[in-house]
């Protein structure tokens, strides 16, 4: 047997096909769409025609359905049990609270951290000692993980079958410098950020170090397994408002990391991907210029572009990869069915004509509009079929 991707080449069907040829920017008939996390359980059922109760039997099973009766035509992000943490509620209230999901005291290695200041000790006392002995440890010439990562894809490959074409996302096929609030909590993470920058810029330097070594191990197995030269990069840097942080001080502390971060997957012929939620256009032109070649999601209510996006190009000049959908956040949820294919429409029609998928921006929520979601697939698969006009 074959160790990559090789052993389907002869296999892909024609949804597979689709999504082969956009990512390699070929003239398509027809538009792909890539897979939905829909977190309504008993609509994963109804549209996999699987009988209620049976996603919870076999989460994997019906979520995989539910992609292929949508007609996905790739799928990076494979999250089959994610619905199972949210029903119409909220997040299952026995779910461990963490540190920006409600958590009423954050301890970490036994200490409180309850201050800007606690984040900094922390920082110092754990967290710097731990990066510097990964970065010691890692080996770009890793065999055993770069077989696993291949071999994962493989795997989740052999279980969608030929439609479906499985892209690398997690799991170690990207890292770069994150900050560090999912871990501290938003208040004491970023009044440490904005008083104590030096520390920060350490961090992000160190975080680098370490994801150039991880990031050149995945370029290594993308190429050599033969997986799609495709990977998204999905870190919440914004709210409505814009970035978390002023942008000028990710211009002199995060982005010169960042960008020597992904060159090892830039390097190697990789397209990366940025995952937009809140308004990022003050990092757009920042992102392109560090290498980012796409962009996917687009919250378009919060001041995200979507037209001028479209129009840009790489820092190289060539086209953008664009993975564009309907929007989670207003018009599945609060929107009419009109409103949904006049979005698609609009999606369509101001679009690139190349290296484009259709889908939805984001997770699709329990509690939104079974007939819009529904109008969504519809429209997807009409799409998917026919030319543009």
């Amino acid at each position: 047997m074959l160790s990559g991707y090789e052993q389907f080449a002869d296999a892909w069907g024609k949804n597979a096909e689709l999504a082969w040829d956009t990512i390699a920017f070929k003239e398509t008939r027809g538009i792909p769409n890539k897979a939905m996390n829909v977190m309504d359980a008993s609509l994963l059922e109804d549209i996999a025609e699987h009988g209620p109760g049976t996603y919870r039997k076999n989460p994997e099973e019906v979520y995989r359905d539910f992609q292929l009766k949508c007609g996905a035509c790739s799928c990076d992000q494979w999250i089959p049990r994610n619905p199972m943490t949210m029903t119409k509620r909220g997040y299952d209230s026995s779910t461990e609270r963490g540190a920006t999901t409600g958590a009423e005291q954050i301890v970490l290695d036994g200490m409180v951290i309850d201050s800007p200041e606690a984040v900094v000790k922390h920082m110092e006392k754990f967290i710097f000692s731990m990066q510097e002995k990964k970065i010691v440890a890692a080996d770009a010439n890793d065999f055993e993980t770069m077989a696993r990562l291949i071999q994962q894809e493989v795997d989740i490959q052999k279980f969608f079958g030929s439609e479906m074409l499985k892209i690398p996302y997690s799991g170690g096929f990207q890292d770069f410098p994150h900050l560090r609030y999912s871990m501290y909590g938003y208040v004491n993470y970023f009044m440490a950020y904005a008083l104590y920058p030096d520390l920060m810029e350490k961090d992000f330097s160190l975080q680098a170090d370490l994801a150039e070594k991880k990031n050149a191990i995945a370029a290594r197995a993308i190429v050599e397994g033969g997986l799609p030269k495709i990977v998204r990069l999905d870190h919440d840097m914004a709210d409505s408002r814009g970035t978390l942080v002023d942008i000028k001080t990710l211009d002199k502390i995060w982005f010169p990391n960042f960008a020597r971060s992904i060159q090892p997957l830039l390097d190697a012929g990789i397209r990366l991907l940025w995952h937009c939620d809140g308004n990022l256009m003050q990092m757009v032109p920042r992102l392109i210029e560090a290498g980012i070649g796409g962009f996917q999601g687009f919250q378009y209510e919060d001041g995200m572009d979507y037209e001028k996006i479209c129009r840009m190009t790489t820092r190289d000049g060539a086209p953008l990869l664009i993975w564009a959908g309907a929007s989670v956040t207003t018009t599945l949820p609060h929107g009419t069915t009109a409103d949904v294919k006049k979005e698609l429409a609009w999606l369509v029609e101001n679009g690139p004509r190349v290296g484009f998928f259709l889908g939805a921006s984001s997770s699709i929520t329990p509690g939104t509009n079974r007939e819009n979601v529904k109008t969504l697939v519809e429209g997807l698969n009409y799409y998917r079929k026919h030319d543009r006009n």
